[in-house]
């Protein structure tokens, strides 16, 4: 079975036939790294899932420095919630960070597979409703944690991404300085 149709298998479970109708709708696309598959100011027309590779989210502020959101490996979803939601221009750039499999789900197929399938409804409304959670709980940690606590935060969430992933886009995500999160990962290992 494919992985999205594990996927999907988590919170719902669908007949061969619609498994069959699911996957006319998708595209499945290969994207060396480096490749922008959003830009900040595009509406965002698709829901990207990782086959294979790593994918990240981030926004550049005023002053030109980058904030990651999210990460996305194998297995999992990612996008610009804003945009794909409200069809208008998003803030969100969408990068890959290695060589990827990305399948691609048009709004539009979503929309049509909610009518056809309405157990796909169920199952992207649990997958936004995870990312509701996981985006307050983020929140709430870069309020009241320390920088120290985000980044074992982000070990335990993320165990795969430590080696693959490039250290300023780790200490973006926990809210910190390149420079500092070198010092701190440096105290981290004298413990």
């Amino acid at each position: 079975m494919s992985l999205i149709l594990q996927n999907i298998t988590k919170h719902v479970t669908l007949t061969p036939v619609e498994e069959q109708l699911f996957l006319s709708k998708i595209e499945t696309h290969h994207f060396k790294a480096k490749s922008l598959l959003l830009n900040s100011g595009q509406v965002c027309k698709y829901s990207y899932f990782v086959n294979s590779g790593i994918l990240r989210s981030f926004n550049i502020n005023d002053n030109i420095v980058e904030h990651v959101l999210n990460f996305a490996c194998e297995g999992w979803w990612i996008g610009d919630m804003y945009s794909l939601i409200s069809q208008k221009p998003g803030a969100l750039f969408i990068e890959v960070l290695e060589d990827a499999e990305v399948v691609l789900l048009s709004k539009e197929n979503q929309e049509q597979l909610y009518i056809e399938i309405p157990k796909l409804e169920r199952f992207f409304r649990i997958l936004t409703e995870n990312s509701l959670v996981a985006n307050q709980e983020r929140l709430i940690d870069n309020l009241s944690l320390s920088a120290e606590e985000r980044f074992e935060k982000f070990c335990k969430k993320y165990p795969s991404l430590i080696q693959k992933v490039p250290q300023k886009h780790i200490a973006s995500y926990i809210g910190v300085t390149p420079e500092f999160f070198s010092k701190m990962k440096s105290r981290l290992l004298r413990r």
